[in-house]
């Protein structure tokens, strides 16, 4: 089990890889409604200045989150996800790539109730190639260790 008081800024943690399938694209697509022809349609997407497919990015936040949950860092920790802030996305994920999340605490605060604080990570997304296809900043609502 682990507590609010375990996590310490500039903890880094590595995930496994994951890769990034035309199944997902379509679920994705179908759940939020997405018509953008570029995540589904192959000889559109040719045309544009992506050159083929890409993932919703936020299938790609969706998926490092996961990823994270993975390495087993949070067990026990977290109370909820408090909310997800600057996410950007440099470079096109696409179908086929393989992404690994480096995960590093990058802030926490003490909050005014006794049992809970609050955790910030930061999940950089890179493809198989090194790129950098995501980041994002979590917010997680942690436990903190009973008081005797």
């Amino acid at each position: 089990m682990k507590y609010y008081e375990d996590i310490q800024i500039g903890d880094k943690v590595l995930t496994p890889g994951k890769t990034l399938t035309d199944a997902m694209v379509t679920v994705m697509v179908s759940l939020a409604g997405y018509t953008e022809p570029f995540f589904h349609d192959e000889e559109f997407a040719r045309q544009t200045p992506f050159k083929g497919r890409i993932m919703p990015g936020l299938l790609v936040v969706l998926v490092a989150g996961g990823l994270a949950e993975h390495t087993g860092y949070w067990d026990g920790a977290t109370i909820g996800l408090m909310g997800v802030e600057n996410i950007k996305f440099p470079a096109p994920a696409r179908p086929g790539d393989t992404i690994r999340v480096e995960m590093e605490i990058i802030n926490k605060k003490e909050t005014s109730k006794p049992g809970q604080g609050l955790v910030w990570d930061r999940k950089t997304c890179r493809n198989q190639r090194g790129e950098v296809v995501a980041v994002a900043d979590f917010i997680h609502l942690a436990k903190r260790r009973p008081q005797a």
